[in-house]
Order: structure tokens, then C-alpha cells, then sequence
């Protein structure tokens, strides 16, 4: 106990943020949305930044995933399986790009294969114009 007028001042640690690595399945806490954005709790594919980043860097770039096929060129098809971890075969929006901090990363579900992977990138660079 302090002295009577003294305050004691305790530093906290900051919260531990999720480790997370490119091509990773996750589900992301979105939040409220604004209307046609992705919300709530729903799978999302890491996309960035790389580790050279580190655990400093609190934000990661994710692309939210749907159920609901649009047959999109810039959608790509992930399927259920124990690899990605999924419960329904779903579509990455590539279209919808995100920055979200690490504490939205509700928990790790899997990850996708090499193929879809470089369908995600070869569409990420013709949406970018790269």
C-alpha cells in the first residue's frame, strides 16, 4: 500500500498480438460493417505484411472469404478440407482488400494450398496493376 497521497503507477504489458503468416487461414473479427463490407466473425486469407515485418508491426493485410459464389474472376475457390480448415468450400474477395490489427485475429483455421496461393497473387497484381 502506498503512502496516504502517493500514487503508484503500474506499467501493463501491451496485449500479445497473433502471430500470423502470409497465405494463413483465419477468423477475423470485422466488426460492425459499413454496408457490403465484410462483418463480424468470418474466415479471412492473410495476405501481408511478410515476417521481415516482425511482431512489432500490429497490422496485417487479409482478404475476407464468402460462402456465396458469384462466379467473379477475382473470386477464388478455396475447399473445405482439414488443410484450410474450413467448414464449406468459400471464395477469397480478392476485390476487398483490408488492414486489420492483430487483435482481430480470432483464431488460426489453416492454410491454403501453393495453387491457390498464386491464383490469389496473379489476381491481387491484375486488381493493382502490377
Amino acid at each position: 500500500m502506498p503512502p496516504p497521497g502517493r500514487t503508484i503507477w503500474v506499467r501493463r504489458s501491451p496485449p500479445r498480438l497473433a502471430m500470423a503468416s502470409v497465405d494463413e487461414l483465419w477468423l477475423v473479427d470485422f466488426g460492425t460493417p459499413y454496408p457490403a463490407e465484410p462483418a463480424h466473425h468470418r474466415p479471412a486469407l492473410i495476405v501481408g505484411p511478410p515476417e521481415v515485418f516482425g511482431s512489432a508491426f500490429p497490422f496485417v493485410i487479409v482478404l475476407p472469404l464468402t460462402t456465396t459464389r458469384r462466379d467473379l474472376s477475382f473470386h477464388i475457390e478455396v475447399e473445405a478440407t482439414p488443410e484450410t480448415g474450413l467448414a464449406e468450400t468459400s471464395y477469397v474477395q480478392c476485390e476487398l482488400v483490408r488492414s486489420v490489427n492483430r487483435n482481430r485475429l480470432v483464431h488460426r483455421l489453416g492454410m491454403i494450398d501453393v495453387e491457390g496461393s498464386r491464383r490469389v497473387t496473379d489476381v491481387l497484381r491484375m486488381l493493382l496493376g502490377h
